[in-house]
């Protein structure tokens, strides 16, 4: 292609495919220098074609596997609108401990998940994972008691641990900072998706209650759970890797993709192996865990409400079908509403009032439910409210402070940190609202309340903290250090500029 283009096209260098930036006075700060990197796109290529294909290759497919684990991990909460806790014979708060073993390895987990994703590869490891929580899913609808259910919901665990900051993480080793927030956000909506279907599912398959013997709440686990197995089986021959993997593109586009990302954050090593004592290193830098506590205080709040909301619907007075079709509205909402707020946040280059804002809403509408308890209307509308600011808030914290991470090693273990630290919350969620409390659950929507506050406060001392950061950098020359040098630093690089 010559430098005036072609017929095929314009040109697409990675000055272009930075923001179309041509003179170096308006050049932004970047991890590497523009002179260094003269890769343009392949023949017959524009930037824009790519990144279509790119997307059409990785996000559908992050989407269904997280819409499935999610569906798979909250239809717990549809199940109990059909006689779960009967037919089981819980009592007290068995159920809310069936909740919480699920996050003992979910937990722990995750971190050794990331670094085996990347010795393994994102399509082995975790269609394979796919594969064996559907099974787990399908087991749980076979159950005759309490130790049964525990058994199942603590393996179930153990496979999804790695499907959420593994996810993030692939995603993020795909796009610049400045176009990632509606693909995370497309990606993250998957829970308010799989919130909306599953209550449409449960209520369909909760018909079925009584075929061959099987009670409605039991179909709801066999027929998700095989639907996520098959589905596995076929990721294993389709699902995304990285950049450097994708053999759907030619050596070429990998070149170009890997340099457009490296103008935006630097060199990632991704040929670096990753080990134990990354893990201490990155974990000494008080910024990855701002990042920790951003998203843990929201986890109370989202789990709360995807495990827990049937049950405050059913307090309005409908029945277990009607309960599980009042149910999707608010999550339809929320999907809407995070894909608007991601598309602003990208085109305004800025995520901090992105996550302050929502954060707002959710605090507005669980102050209803503390305060309002006579007005159905007005209740059902607080939990939009909840659901909307939730979930929209969350997707952004994540690709904020994800995308803020500079290098295979640091990105692999500060998300897979944030996800597992924040999923904590989970337990905390399980045992916020307990039937005792009810219908008011005065206590479950307190604690919520609190702990948004909790991350509404680590956002603006994160923010805080990266415009120091950014500041700090200015007064230090970055040109004395050696390429190994930059990679091994990552975002710790004196020129790479953290997102605000």
């Amino acid at each position: 292609m010559s430098e005036k283009g072609s017929r095929h096209g314009p040109p697409c260098d990675v000055e272009n495919a930075v923001g179309g930036i041509t003179s170096k006075e308006q050049r932004p700060e970047s991890p590497v220098s523009y002179d260094e990197l003269h890769v343009q796109c392949p023949p017959h290529t524009t930037d824009r074609r790519l990144m279509t294909r790119i997307d059409l290759r990785v996000v559908p497919w992050l989407c269904i596997l997280y819409l499935l684990a999610f569906l798979d991990r909250v239809n717990i909460a549809n199940a109990r609108s059909f006689s779960l806790v009967e037919d089981l014979g819980l009592t007290g708060v068995q159920f809310n401990t069936a909740l919480t073993i699920f996050f003992v390895p979910y937990v722990t987990l995750e971190i050794p998940s990331n670094i085996l994703m990347k010795r393994v590869s994102p399509r082995i490891w975790l269609s394979g994972c796919m594969i064996a929580f559907g099974i787990v899913t399908t087991c749980q609808g076979l159950v005759q008691n309490f130790g049964g259910l525990m058994t199942t919901r603590f393996l179930l665990g153990v496979f999804e641990c790695g499907m959420f900051p593994g996810c993030f993480y692939l995603l993020g080793m795909w796009y610049k900072r400045t176009e990632a927030q509606r693909r995370y956000s497309l990606f993250f909506s998957s829970t308010s998706l799989a919130g909306a279907f599953g209550g449409l599912l449960a209520s369909a398959i909760g018909k079925m209650d009584g075929m061959r013997n099987y009670s409605g709440w039991r179909w709801i686990f066999i027929l998700e759970g095989v639907l996520t197995a098959v589905v596995g089986l076929v990721f294993l021959f389709t699902f995304p890797s990285f950049p450097e993997q994708a053999s759907w593109l030619s050596e070429e586009e990998r070149a170009y993709v890997r340099a457009r990302l490296e103008a935006d954050q630097g060199k990632n090593a991704a040929e670096r192996k990753i080990g134990w004592h990354d893990i201490v290193t990155v974990m000494k830098d008080y910024k990855i865990w701002l990042g920790g506590f951003m998203y843990f205080g929201l986890i109370v709040p989202a789990y709360g409400y995807a495990y827990f909301s049937p049950a405050i619907v059913t307090t309005y007075g409908y029945d277990a079908i009607h309960t599980q079709l009042r149910s999707v509205p608010p999550w339809a909402a929320a999907f809407v509403f995070a894909m608007l707020i991601a598309y602003v946040s990208d085109k305004m280059a800025h995520r901090f009032f992105f996550t302050v804002g929502p954060i707002c809403l959710s605090i507005i509408g669980f102050a209803i439910l503390l305060n309002v308890h006579d007005n159905t209307s007005v209740q059902y509308f607080a939990l939009f409210l909840i659901c909307m600011g939730t979930y929209s808030a969350m997707p952004v914290i994540i690709c904020w402070y994800n995308m803020n991470l500079g290098g295979h090693h640091r990105r692999a273990i500060g998300v897979a940190w944030q996800i597992g630290f924040g999923n904590i919350g989970g337990i905390i969620a399980t045992y916020s609202f307990v039937s005792s409390d009810a219908p008011e659950y005065r206590m479950g929507n307190a604690i919520c309340v609190s702990f948004i506050c909790l991350s509404a406060v680590s956002c603006i001392a994160y923010a805080a903290a990266i415009t120091w950061e950014n500041r700090k950098k200015r007064t230090v020359d970055a040109s004395t250090l050696t390429d190994e040098e930059r990679e091994e630093l990552g975002d710790l690089n004196p020129s790479f500029k953290y997102l605000l």
